[in-house]
């Protein structure tokens, strides 16, 4: 059977809408299903949709063309020396615990990006996807908004998907429907991991009193409340994820309630315009892939908002997932290529998972994870405890294992800028895999159908993936490694 689309993406999320531009960039048929009509959402819009870049993600967004897009950001530049007074600015933060810029020594962090790519940027959602959007449509990428997934069924070459009465086919179904994914519950995908221990509450409100709500984050003897500005609620209730799993709406007495019991305060809410919950619950698939339908996002791991590394952690899978696809669509995929998804992303996903438990761990409202909060305080306050945590959460130390002896390989490419001015990131737009060598190296290039770029003795010879990856450092053992990722025209 002729399938209409090449891949079916269920999901016009972040992640949903990168893979897509991934794909149509590698001349594949691409469809969006997206089960909400409208695109924009309060949750999606500032504050509550602020979300931190961090650097795998802005290096994939820079290798794309796409970071100057981004017009409403803010850039944390990480500093090259400190003053020795220089103003603290806070940079981002452990479990509540603020890392500070002046502590943040960037030299311990391995393969650091030459130039000016900050390893964090503060993006608002709707832009983020907004920008993806128009990417995608410039791609040729279909989009049909409410048309949620409600069924599906592989063959041995295509996948016949139900949106009610309506009905598609590709070759590949990708879900990047979010947690409560369709696809992965309809797929038969086992989803493994740990209860919530709290309701985490969003909520724009009026209060008669703001002033009596401490600024900043406020741990106490019940849970945590933040007021980012006056009337916009952040609030964690150590009460197990109850509220959150009755599925009931807050209402204001609800709110109320909570708020007061959470602070110790007197706060009056006398109206309530937004509300929504969230939790700690911290699951991920033990497969991506089941035939043809593999997950993406939130659609294969779900954990703690905490620190905000569920964005990053699916704009990585859809960077990595999207060039190994296309390849497999066009039959140039080498043996075993599909399968290094699942290899490569789901040692990262547990890492994330078990990070954003280590948080939930210390800001418990017990004696004892009281203690290990002033321990992580201590630690944070240190330039190595601060460089280690900010570079963890920024993905400066994220390297795939290879089984390789050059300690580039695996990692993502230096943004190396050339003898002759161009920058590695710049070059990139095509989505096309890179060989960097002397001249003598572009018919292997050529009979793999990768772009060659003459190297320079700021780089020498270099073996990069699409997805910015580099696959090989040096001449001996780069035709196996060419033979590892690629195939002969």
């Amino acid at each position: 059977m002729k399938s209409t689309y090449d891949v079916i993406i269920a999901g016009a999320g972040p992640v949903g809408l990168f893979l897509a531009c991934e794909l149509a960039l590698a001349q594949c048929a691409v469809l969006i299903l997206e089960k909400s009509e409208n695109a924009s959402s309060p949750l999606k819009q500032m504050p509550f949709g602020v979300r931190g870049l961090t650097s795998p993600s802005i290096e994939a967004l820079h290798r794309r063309g796409l970071l100057h897009d981004l017009e409403i950001h803010k850039h944390f530049k990480t500093p090259h020396s400190t003053p020795a007074k220089a103003t603290r600015r806070q940079v981002g933060h452990f479990a509540g615990i603020s890392i500070y810029e002046d502590k943040i020594d960037p030299s311990l962090w391995p393969y650091r990006l030459p130039g000016d790519t900050p390893p964090n940027i503060m993006s608002e959602m709707a832009e983020l996807e907004s920008v993806l959007m128009r990417r995608a449509e410039a791609l040729g990428v279909v989009i049909r908004r409410g048309l949620a997934v409600t069924g599906f069924h592989q063959a041995n070459d295509h996948v016949t998907v139900h949106s009610d009465d309506r009905t598609f086919t590709a070759q590949w179904l990708v879900g990047c429907d979010g947690s409560r994914s369709i696809v992965r519950k309809l797929g038969g995908f086992a989803f493994d991991g740990t209860e919530p221990t709290f309701t985490g509450y969003s909520a724009k409100v009026d209060i008669a009193n703001p002033e009596v709500l401490k600024p900043g984050r406020n741990m106490t003897a019940t849970g945590m409340y933040l007021q980012s500005q006056p009337g916009y609620l952040l609030i964690q209730d150590f009460d197990g994820g109850a509220f959150h799993q009755s599925q009931h709406a807050p209402t204001l007495a609800h709110m109320q309630e909570v708020i007061r019991r959470i602070s110790d305060t007197d706060a009056t809410i006398t109206n309530v315009h937004m509300a929504t919950t969230w939790t700690d619950h911290s699951r991920q698939a033990t497969a991506y892939r089941n035939g043809r339908v593999l997950l993406a996002g939130d659609a294969a791991h779900i954990h703690s908002p905490l620190g905000g590394q569920g964005l990053n952690l699916g704009i990585g899978d859809a960077m990595n997932l999207g060039w190994k696809l296309a390849a497999t669509i066009h039959n140039k995929a080498p043996e075993g290529l599909l399968d290094s998804y699942y290899n490569e992303r789901h040692p990262l996903g547990a890492q994330v998972l078990d990070w954003s438990r280590a948080q939930v761990a210390i800001m418990k409202p017990t004696p004892e994870a009281r203690a290990l909060n002033t321990i992580m305080r201590d630690l944070i306050d240190t330039r190595d405890g601060a460089t280690y945590i900010a570079g963890r959460i920024w993905g400066m130390f994220t390297q795939y294992d290879f089984g390789a002896n050059h300690p580039l390989v695996g990692r993502s490419v230096p943004n190396f800028t050339f003898e002759n001015g161009d920058v590695m990131g710049d070059l990139m737009h095509d989505g096309a895999a890179i060989l960097l060598g002397d001249a003598s190296l572009k018919h292997l290039a050529d009979d793999y159908g990768i772009k060659h770029i003459p190297g320079d003795a700021n780089v020498g010879t270099v073996l990069i993936r699409p997805d910015g990856i580099v696959a090989w450092v040096g001449v001996d053992g780069l035709q196996s490694a060419m033979e590892q990722w690629f195939t002969k025209q």
